[in-house]
């Protein structure tokens, strides 16, 4: 019956049958990212009473961390890279399809509790000091991820993804981080103007103070700019920011009411802990990256070479693949399940996971990510986001030596390869 058809028609129904054959390989897996506060009601449940050291008990209390900066980096080195990107239709199939939205709305409320569960066994429980801790952290790299589903549903339109973005940052108190992310840092990124953006030779214990305080004094500043051009009060009801800071109140209140005054320890450590989390990505994904200025003196149009790149598989599954972070520039209402590689953004040498602890230790990471920021440039230092200060000769000695350090570590690989 097709042999009647003209070639436009006959390309629309080959077009609508691919869409309909085509099915996401990744589909189930996507479920990782919600799967992981579920994971951590069983870790949490799992922690008891406890008279002296016990190792199994301090191992559950801190799996969170260890599930994090260990299972996580293993199972990226072991299942490898993904570079591959959708065919059009494909992309079509994905970005109309709510399944994937549902996801990311999923993970709230079970998150939510998780961080109950949580607040229970820290006040109820008789755990040692440092067990305590480990229960808040773990609770707190909940609130980073938190961050991240906020990210991905701030970045809609709709007046429903806005608010659910709004109650996911609320356990760490950083409401104001959809504002200053959508209108600061996507307008400024790579630039010294932007506060989210590592410097070279800036440590991550550097940047945190920065771009926490610089971050906030941007937020409140967009918000204020925007409510002055609808003839409104910072205090209107109407303040994006007051609203979000409204739900955190409202959270911890929750908190401070069921458990009592032995809860604050525990909401200070794990809110400081996820949006600490959520910096020490930011640190990664600028660091030393510049926009150039064009004959105007503006700044050129962010492009895929102003994001560190990675395609490890199992961060990006958890992560909504925010670690293809070029794209999600380029087009920040792209869908995350669609976004892109592309073969001229610069390649972190793991994934996100791996990296952060190296961030933490900053003769490690100018160890491992000077040379490559150099070499991206071609060893044009006036190309460079530079820190206005240049190392410390004690500093520039501690990562002389453990350059030199993991230069024999590669030779030493390379022999027994």
């Amino acid at each position: 019956m097709t042999h009647n058809l003209n070639p436009p028609q006959k390309n629309l129904i080959n077009h609508v049958a691919q869409q309909s054959e085509w099915k996401d390989p990744k589909r189930k897996l996507w479920l990782l990212s919600p799967l992981a506060p579920v994971i951590g009601w069983a870790m949490y449940l799992g922690v008891k009473d406890q008279q002296g050291f016990d190792a199994k008990n301090t191992a559950i209390a801190w799996s969170g961390s260890i599930f994090t900066y260990g299972f996580i980096p293993l199972t990226d080195y072991l299942m490898g890279l993904d570079k591959s990107n959708l065919s059009e239709h494909a992309y079509q199939v994905l970005e109309h399809d709510g399944y994937y939205q549902k996801i990311a709305h999923a993970f709230i409320p079970l998150n939510y509790i998780a961080l109950f569960i949580a607040a229970h066994q820290f006040t109820h429980r008789q755990l040692p000091w440092y067990n305590k801790l480990g229960v808040a952290i773990t609770t707190g790299i909940g609130s980073g991820i938190a961050i991240n589903t906020a990210h991905e549903l701030g970045h809609k339109s709709d007046k429903l993804n806005r608010t659910l973005a709004r109650v996911s940052l609320a356990p760490s108190a950083y409401g104001h981080f959809a504002i200053e992310h959508n209108f600061g840092h996507h307008r400024w990124v790579a630039t010294p103007q932007d506060p989210a953006s590592s410097r070279y030779n800036e440590s991550f214990w550097q940047f945190l103070p920065r771009t926490v305080i610089g971050g906030l004094r941007s937020a409140i500043n967009i918000e204020k700019r925007r409510l002055e051009r609808k003839n409104k009060s910072f205090w209107s009801k109407d303040n994006e920011l007051l609203q979000g800071w409204a739900i955190t109140a409202i959270l911890y209140g929750t908190l401070c009411k069921l458990y009592g005054k032995k809860v604050i320890p525990f909401i200070v450590i794990q809110a400081a802990y996820g949006f600490s989390l959520l910096e020490s990505v930011n640190y990664l994904e600028h660091y030393g990256l510049l926009r150039q200025k064009d004959s105007k003196g503006n700044f050129v149009r962010t492009e895929p070479a102003h994001s560190w790149n990675s395609n490890n598989i199992v961060t990006n599954l958890f992560l909504y693949q925010l670690q293809r972070h070029s794209d999600h520039h380029a087009h920040p209402s792209r869908v995350y399940q669609a976004l892109r590689h592309f073969d001229e953004s610069p390649q972190l040498p793991s994934g996100y996971a791996s990296m952060i602890v190296p961030a933490y230790f900053p003769p490690l990471w100018f160890a491992i990510m000077n040379k490559r920021v150099v070499e991206h440039y071609q060893g044009d230092m006036s190309k460079i986001n530079l820190h206005d200060k240049p190392l410390s000769p004690h500093m520039q000695q501690a990562t002389d030596l453990v350059s030199k350090g993991l230069e024999w570590v590669g030779r030493f690989k390379s022999k027994i390869a």
